[in-house]
This record gives structure tokens, sequence and C-alpha cells, in this order.
């Protein structure tokens, strides 16, 4: 029982059952004291009546009068529960259907409810004691043991709800118990599992819209998250260790062989010369690194404001156009109108910047890149189209990792971290990076939500 109290699901049961018995009492609470008064009201108008009938009786005709009309009223009284009782000073019965002035009833006039023995058992009883000229004393009453059996009643049923309200609470507490626990075994089951260390675990779920189904989803995208960022990290040190070997290694060499041969001063400053270009590459992987782990950390959204993606689309194609043209490849922009969203403008500045650096990298002499701007549906698309040789199928979903470089990548400039900026920036400010074949040549899409239309 202590292991049931400590579930949720129980405690949670208990809660609404004693939510229920707390609101039918007050419900029946409610009901009993409004049929009391009506009932008292009711009791109290025919007592009243019949006491001023008797005194009118008296002041008209006398100590007779009153009589005759007790009498009257016993005898052909058809409500068995009335009681009528007229006495002397001495409290003597003169009248009525009782034989003696009830003991609980004070010398005092007024209401009072007692217990009266009729018929072997005792009945509550309502009586309004009232004095008559002449020292004479009335009693008229009502016996109310019907009000008592009601109010019993109501009681009795309010104990039998309360029982079986508990009982139910405990067996609802028990079946919720049972489908939220699987749940939750499910999702222990799934964290344990990736606290082992599998990371390709994922938590059950049904299709469903409900509130573990959605958690179950969100769960899932915070894994798959975790996954991505896990095996980055897994295979940075790796390839930042290739990655570095090469110009570090070249560097060592240069300066070794600088060392032995001690060259004349302007061998020596060509040596220098290459050995800082070495230097700058392992710069580059650092500072690429640097601004990747600042954009998976989400330091950035604080500083999101409005950003006019046509702007940053112009100002990006004025910076690659001399390349282009000293490549002899042409570079246009379109957009078919002013397009702002929420972001850092830095950070979207960069991300199109590396979509237009490969594109004019990779495009021939003569080729072309074209920076298209849309907004479809509220999302802003830019598209980035080159005529290069474009990304094979299987290498579209690996082109985003870092340090990857695909067939068409080797012996370019690089060091395969661009375009994990653009998808890091696009997963920041909640959009996608797409690749589809541009035939000839490659489309990268940059979608990103909340695209505002200025002049709409």
């Amino acid at each position: 029982m202590i292991r049931l109290l400590r579930s949720v699901s129980v405690r949670l049961a208990l809660a609404y059952a004693a939510i229920f018995i707390v609101s039918s009492f007050l419900l029946v609470g409610i009901l009993w004291w409004r049929t009391a008064n009506y009932l008292d009201r009711e009791v109290d108008a025919v007592i009243l009546a019949d006491v001023q009938a008797v005194a009118d009786r008296l002041n008209d005709f006398g100590l007779l009068g009153a009589l005759e009309t007790v009498r009257d009223r016993v005898n052909a009284e058809a409500d068995e529960h009335a009681i009528y009782l007229l006495v002397d000073p001495a409290l003597k019965p003169v009248a009525g259907n009782m034989t003696a002035w009830p003991a609980a009833i004070g010398n005092a006039p007024g209401w009072y409810e007692i217990g009266l023995a009729r018929a072997g058992y005792y009945h509550a009883t309502r009586i309004l004691s009232v004095v008559l000229p002449g020292g004479y004393r009335l009693l008229v009453g009502r016996d109310v043991q019907t009000r008592v059996a009601i109010r019993q009643t109501i009681l009795g049923g309010l104990l039998w709800a309360i029982g079986i309200a508990v009982l139910l609470a405990i067996a609802g507490g028990m079946l919720i118990r049972r489908a939220v626990l699987g749940q939750v075994d499910a999702i222990n089951r799934t964290t344990a599992a990736i606290v082992r260390g599998d990371l390709t675990r994922r938590l059950p779920t049904r299709g469903s819209t409900d509130e573990f189904d959605q958690l179950s989803q969100t769960i899932n995208g915070m894994l798959a998250q975790i996954q991505i960022l896990i095996e980055g990290v897994r295979n940075a040190s790796n390839t930042v260790a290739h990655d570095l070997r090469t110009p570090l290694t070249e560097l060592r060499g240069r300066l070794e062989e600088l060392l032995r041969r001690r060259p004349p001063p302007d061998e020596a400053w060509t040596e220098v010369q290459a050995a800082v270009g070495d230097l700058d590459r392992a710069i580059g992987v650092f500072n690429a690194l640097l601004r990747l782990a600042d954009i998976d950390s989400g330091a950035r959204i604080a500083g999101f404001r409005a950003v006019r993606l046509d702007t940053v689309a112009n100002d990006v194609a004025e910076l690659y156009g001399p390349v282009a043209e000293a490549k002899g490849s042409e570079l246009v922009v379109a957009a078919a109108a002013p397009i702002s969203v929420q972001g850092d403008p830095d950070l979207l500045a960069q991300a199109l910047g590396n979509l237009v650096d490969n594109a004019v990298k990779f495009s021939p002499a003569g080729g072309k890149v074209a920076v298209d701007l849309a907004n479809i549906a509220g999302d802003a698309v830019i598209r980035v189209a080159d005529t290069g040789p474009g990304i094979a199928d299987a290498e579209k979903s690996q082109v985003v990792q870092r340090f990857y470089r695909g067939d068409a990548g080797k012996g370019k400039a690089g060091v395969g971290l661009g375009l994990s900026v653009v998808a890091a920036v696009a997963r920041l400010h909640g959009g996608r990076l797409d690749f589809a074949d541009g035939d000839p040549g490659l489309i990268a899409t940059l979608t990103l939500p909340g695209a505002v239309q200025q002049g709409a």
C-alpha cells in the first residue's frame, strides 16, 4: 500500500477522489440545508396557523371556544403527525392528544425541538409553546421524524458515494499507474541504454498526438541532435589531427631546412612566408571550430533581430563578385521582394558567403552562379545554383559533416568546414540546408522560417 501511495498516478487519482468527495459534501450539504429550511418553514407555517386559530377562538368565545377548537382538530385532524395540548395554569391537560405536559418543555414560551415517545418510538418533534389569557398554555407541534429520516438517507447515500469514489479512485489509480508506468519504463530503458553508450536508441512513438507521444518526439529530436554533436566530437579530434598534421609537418620541415641550410635572405623570407601560410591554415581550422562551437551553443540567439536577407545577399555578391569576375564566371542575385527574418546578421552573411564561395570555387571558368531569394509559404528560401560538377547523391548527406572532403573537393583550398557552418547556422535559426542537382551543377537551398515580406 505504501508503494502504491508513492506512485504519482495513484496520488493524483486519490486527489481527484478527495476533490469529488469534498464537492459531494458541499452539494449534498447545500441540498440538505435548502430542503431542511423549506420543510421547517412549511411546518412552522402550519403550527403558527393552528396556534392563531386557537387563540382567535379563545378571544372570541372564551375557554369553551378554545377547547372546542382543539378537540375538533384532534378528532378531525387527518395529519397523524399533528400534536395539540391545552393545559390550565397548573399544567393539567384540558384538551389535546397528549396526556401530560412534556418535561423537556420549559416555562418560557417559544419554539422547541424535542423527542417524544409515540407508538413505542421516540420521534423528533417541533413544538411551539404559547401562553394564552387566563394562564392557559397551548402546545402545537408536528412530528418531524420524516425529516430526520430524509437526512439520514441523504447522509447514508453520501457515505456510500464516498466509499465507491475511493474504490473507483484506487482502481483508476492502478489503471493510470499501469498505463503511465508503461511509458515511463520505456523512457527509462531507452535512456539507460543511451547512458551505456548506445546513442542510436530512440523512444517508441505511436503516431498519436497525446502528451507522451509529443514528449517522445521532442526527446528523440534532442537525442538525434546530441548524437550528431557527440559523433562530431568523436571525429573532430582525429580529423583535426589529420588536417593539422600536414601544415604543421610542412612548417617544421621548412624551419628545419632553414636552420640546416642557412639560405640567403631572399630565399629565407620566401620560406618564412610559406611557413606563415601553413600557420594561417592551422589557425583557420581552429577559428572554424570555434565558430561552430559558438553556433552550436545557441548563445547567439539572444542577439537575434530583424535581418534584411536581400541586403545580405547583395553584400555577399558584392564581396565575391570580383572573385567570380577574376575566374571569368558570372555572379547574379535575384530577389522577388525585400524579405527579412529574425536572426543573427553576421552568421547569416557567413552562411550565404560560404555557399557562394563554394559555388564560385567549383564553377568552371565562364560558368554562372545565381543567388535567388523568395518567400514561399512564410519561409525565406535562398537558392545558390552553380554550373560546377555537383555532388553525388551518396555524398549529399555527408558534405555537411565536419572536415568531410568529397571527390570534387580534392585539390581545392579549404578544410571541409564551410558547409558544416552553413548547416549549423540553419539549425540555429530553425531552418535547414538541402542540396539538389542543377543539371548541370548543384543547387544549395537554405530555408529559414518566419519570413516577412517588406512592404506587404
